[in-house]
Formats: structure tokens, C-alpha cells, sequence
């Protein structure tokens, strides 16, 4: 069973950093993704790390990192100089491609339940 579990979600003040993680059971992805989705809107492509690499939204780059740790089968979102408007909530996403292949979440297979990451100004 594929299961996909984030952590490291909370509150902090603008300018602030938090670190975001995601543990995967059930099979090796080498596509990983982060998505997020804030109250009343959709849900948006963050970031991106496969075999060729990865990317990131013009919104966070710069200020989020992604990392992987193959041993552990997890992956990191290094989120410094948060902003109000990174407040939503933050899915870890993966589908069994050597490659992602594209941002479009209907991509994915498979999801986490969300971690909630709230920036207050």
C-alpha cells in the first residue's frame, strides 16, 4: 500500500522558516512533488524533483528548497522568508514516472493528507 505522509506544518510569523517533510511507504518515487492549496482557490504546483532534477514556481523560488533523502524515501521543502500569502494547505505528491513530466496535479497518483502552513504578517 502506497501511503504518503507530511509533516512539519504550523504557524509563523512573516520572514519566517519552516520545514516541510514527506515520508513515502510502499514504493521508491522518483517523481516527488509539492502542491498547495489556500481557502477558495486552487490548488497550485510548488515544486517538482525527479531523475533530470526539478523546479519551482516562479512564486517560491528562492526561497524554497527542495531536498531528497533516498535512504529514508523522503522529501524535504525548506521554506525560508515565508509570506502571508504561502498560508494554505501543503499536499506531498508522486506518480511512478522516472520523470514528472509536467506540474498538472491530475498527473499525480498519489497523495498525502496535507499539512496546514499558516504566515501571519
Amino acid at each position: 500500500q502506497v501511503q504518503l505522509v507530511e509533516s512539519g506544518g504550523g504557524s509563523v510569523q512573516a520572514g519566517g522558516s519552516l520545514r516541510l517533510s514527506c515520508a513515502a511507504s510502499g514504493y521508491t518515487p522518483y517523481c516527488m512533488a509539492w502542491f498547495r492549496q489556500a481557502p477558495g482557490k486552487e490548488r497550485e504546483w510548488v515544486a517538482t524533483i525527479d531523475s533530470a532534477g526539478g523546479g519551482y514556481a516562479d512564486s517560491v523560488k528562492g526561497r524554497f528548497t527542495l531536498s531528497k533523502d533516498n535512504a529514508k524515501n523522503s522529501l524535504y521543502l525548506q521554506m525560508n522568508s515565508l509570506k502571508p500569502e504561502d498560508t494554505a494547505m501543503y499536499y506531498c505528491a508522486s506518480r511512478r514516472t522516472t520523470y514528472c513530466a509536467g506540474t498538472y496535479d491530475g498527473i499525480f497518483g498519489y497523495w498525502g493528507q496535507g499539512t496546514q502552513v499558516t504566515v501571519s504578517s
